[in-house]
C-alpha cells in the first residue's frame, strides 16, 4: 500500500461520521454481521476509476489491455501449418519481409572506425564510454537479425535445415511478433513493425553522435541502459567540478517549454531528454506543472527535460511529485528508471493515487 493511500484513506479521519472514500462509498456503521453483508450487496458490480483515486481514463486503459489480453490468446492457439487454400503461403509472406527488412538493416559498425571516432571523442569521458557499450550492443542486434533473416530465407527455400530457432522467428514474424532470439538481446515492443522501426532510430541516435558527435538532446528511449546514461552524466559533472564526490551528487531535473525540434544547442552542464510520456495526467506548459488529463487522451507528451546533477543529498521540496519513470507501460522494477520531481498545485498525494509516471514508450 502507498504512502498516500494510507495518508488519505487510512488515518484519524477515517472516524469522522463525514468520511467517505467517494460519493456512496462510506464506511458502514452495522450491529450485525447480516447487516454488513446487505451493505456489500448494495455497493455496485463494477467501480468507477475514480473510486481508487485513478482518472476516469484508467477504464479505457484497462478495457485496451483486456481486449489486447483476449486477441493475443486468439493468436496463440492458431494452428501454425501452411494454409492448403490458393492464397499466399506463410512461407512466402515471411521469405518477402525478409527480404524487405535485409534492405533497410542498417550496416554494421567498423570497430577501428567507432575506436578512431571515440579517440577523437575522447575515450574516456563518461559519456562516450557509455556510447561505445551502447553500440557493442546494437551492433550485436544488427549481426544477429542479418545473420538470421539470411538463414531463414535459405531455411524457406530448402537449402539448410530449418532449426528451432528458425522456426521460432517464422512463426513470430508471420504473426508480427518478435522472435525469442532477437528479443533476449533486445528489448520488447508491442508488434514487430514498432519493434523493427525503434531499431531503425535507436541506430540512428548512436550513428549520428559517434559520426557527428554529441546530440542537443537525447532521446532516451533508445537506450540499452537508460540508468547507465544517467551515472555517466552524473560522472561527467561531478568530474568537471574539483572537490564533489560522486556519492553526494543526486540528479535533478527541471522541465522546460521548449520541445525538442526548438532546442538549438546543448545545456551547459547534464542532458536534455525528449520522447517521454505522461500517463495518468497532462502536463501544463504554459504554467510548467501538473495539470488533469484531458478525457479519452490516456498519454500526453512532455516537453524537453533538463536533468543534471547536484552537489547534495538534502531531501528535495516536499510539495513537489516525485514521478517514477519506466521503459514500457508494464510498471515493474525491471522497466523503472528514476525519478524526476514535478511542480504541482495539488498534493504530490493526489497524483500518487491517480498512478502518475513518465514513460519512454507507450506502445
Amino acid at each position: 500500500m502507498s504512502r498516500a493511500s494510507e495518508d488519505v484513506w487510512f488515518s484519524e479521519k477515517m472516524f469522522e461520521p463525514s468520511f467517505c472514500f467517494y460519493t456512496g462509498y462510506k464506511i458502514p456503521l452495522c450491529k450485525t454481521l447480516d447487516q454488513y453483508f446487505e451493505y456489500i450487496q448494495s455497493l455496485p458490480s463494477l467501480d468507477n476509476p475514480e473510486v481508487f483515486g485513478l482518472h476516469p481514463n484508467a477504464d479505457i486503459t484497462y478495457q485496451s489491455n483486456t481486449a489486447s489480453a483476449v486477441l493475443d490468446t486468439i493468436t496463440n492457439i492458431q494452428p501454425k501449418e501452411s494454409g492448403g487454400g490458393g492464397g499466399e503461403t506463410r512461407e512466402a509472406i515471411v521469405y518477402r519481409l525478409s527480404e524487405d527488412m535485409l534492405s533497410k538493416l542498417p550496416p554494421d559498425y567498423i570497430p577501428h572506425e567507432v575506436k578512431a571516432r571515440l579517440i577523437k571523442m575522447g575515450h574516456l569521458n563518461s559519456m562516450n564510454i557509455f556510447l561505445r557499450q551502447e553500440i557493442d550492443r546494437m551492433q550485436k542486434v544488427i549481426m544477429t537479425l542479418r545473420s538470421s533473416l539470411s538463414d531463414l530465407k535459405l531455411a524457406i527455400e530448402g537449402t539448410i535445415i530449418m532449426s528451432e530457432n528458425l522456426r521460432d522467428a517464422l512463426d513470430n514474424m508471420y504473426d508480427a511478433r518478435i522472435p525469442q532470439l532477437w528479443k533476449r538481446i533486445s528489448w520488447d515492443s508491442s508488434t514487430l513493425g514498432f519493434w523493427f522501426t525503434e531499431l531503425l532510430e535507436r541506430n540512428a541516435q548512436f550513428s549520428t553522435w559517434i559520426f557527428e558527435g554529441r546530440p542537443n538532446v537525447f532521446w532516451m528511449t533508445g537506450f540499452f541502459n537508460p540508468q547507465g546514461f544517467l551515472t555517466a552524466m552524473r560522472q561527467e559533472v561531478t568530474r568537471a567540478h574539483k572537490g564533489w564526490a560522486l556519492d553526494t551528487v543526486t540528479i535533478h531535473n527541471e522541465v522546460l517549454r521548449q520541445t525538442k525540434e526548438e532546442i538549438t544547442s546543448p545545456p551547459g552542464e547534464g542532458v536534455y531528454i525528449y520522447g517521454l510520456y505522461m500517463d495518468g495526467a497532462a502536463w501544463d506548459r504554459r504554467n510548467g506543472k501538473l495539470t488533469e488529463s484531458t478525457p479519452k487522451v490516456l498519454f500526453t507528451q512532455l516537453p524537453v527535460l533538463h536533468i543534471f546533477a547536484i552537489n547534495s543529498t538534502a531531501p528535495k521540496d516536499p510539495k513537489l511529485y516525485v514521478c517514477p519513470i519506466y521503459k514500457k507501460p508494464r510498471r515493474t522494477d525491471l522497466t523503472f528508471i528514476t525519478v524526476v520531481y514535478l511542480r504541482t498545485v495539488l498534493s504530490p498525494d493526489h497524483w500518487i493515487l491517480r498512478g502518475v509516471a513518465l514513460l519512454c514508450d507507450i506502445k
